[in-house]
């Protein structure tokens, strides 16, 4: 079947490596972007996304950023909802006494308060640049600007995460989307946003849900392969991810969504 947008998430699932698409990826996503449109769906922030657009030619797309928190079309936002300063002064009194860093992100902006083999590796892998600034300053300067935060990765050890954790979903979890990514990582965004709240506010006039097909390999992917015409999972995907597409193609980094684009949409 022919459809007329497929959308990807970025990392364990297109990217076949820690930061890149590879060249098959590329050629075969050439293939059909003329005919289909290509969206990128990611957690990532704008400027970890752009690079790969440029690299894939479908810069003229939009982009969803901070799993649906940011919608953008080149510079334009289509949609933005953050996190509200009240709510992220509550979080970072929560984490004042424990061992837990809060990464703040606003539409291209990051600020973290200080280096760590975290940031380092996510420097690396989105090819993005934090600003280093403690946290109480940033929340200050937002205040003043009126905005929040788009998506929070908190920083933590084994321990102050599990502390953290179910305190944060018995005092927040009505209004924050709150995902534990590994053992020390908590990521936190608007509950009234995702991934297919996001491609629902793109569709037009002659296209539906079922004209599409996305590529996903983790929990905040699961709503979007649910709902969609053809949810794909890699074979590197959660069980429960899995258990819930449509297909499921290899890993990403043999080039699943590649493979899968040539062998079943490439014409």
């Amino acid at each position: 079947m022919k459809y007329k947008i497929l959308c990807s998430d970025l990392d364990g699932t297109l990217l076949s490596s820690k930061s890149d698409v590879s060249e098959f990826a590329i050629e075969q996503i050439g293939k059909i972007k003329n005919d289909t449109k290509i969206i990128l769906v990611s957690a990532r922030m704008p400027s970890g996304m752009h690079y790969i657009q440029e690299n894939l030619g479908i810069s003229d797309q939009p982009i969803i950023c901070y799993n649906g928190a940011l919608v953008l079309a080149g510079n334009t936002a289509l949609t933005s909802v953050f996190i509200p300063i009240n709510i992220l002064i509550d979080i970072y009194k929560l984490c004042e006494d424990l061992e837990a860093d809060l990464g703040l992100y606003y539409n291209n902006e990051w600020y973290v308060p200080k280096t760590s083999l975290r940031v380092e590796k996510e420097t690396k892998y989105t090819k993005t640049s934090p600003t280093f600034q403690d946290t109480q300053s940033t929340l200050n300067d937002w205040k003043q600007r009126n905005v929040g935060a788009h998506k929070i990765m908190l920083m933590c050890t084994k321990n102050s995460a599990d502390t953290l954790m179910p305190v944060l979903q018995e005092k927040l979890g009505d209004v924050l989307n709150l995902y534990r990514s590994n053992d020390t990582l908590i990521e936190i965004a608007s509950k009234t946003v995702s991934k297919l709240s996001a491609i629902k506010l793109l569709l037009e006039e002659d296209e539906a849900l079922t004209d599409i097909v996305a590529f996903g390999d983790n929990y905040n992917d699961i709503e979007m392969l649910e709902n969609v015409g053809n949810g794909v999972a890699v074979a590197n995907a959660r069980e429960e991810v899995k258990a819930i597409s449509n297909h499921i193609t290899l890993e990403n980094t043999a080039d699943g969504v590649a493979h899968y684009i040539a062998k079943n949409l490439v014409n």
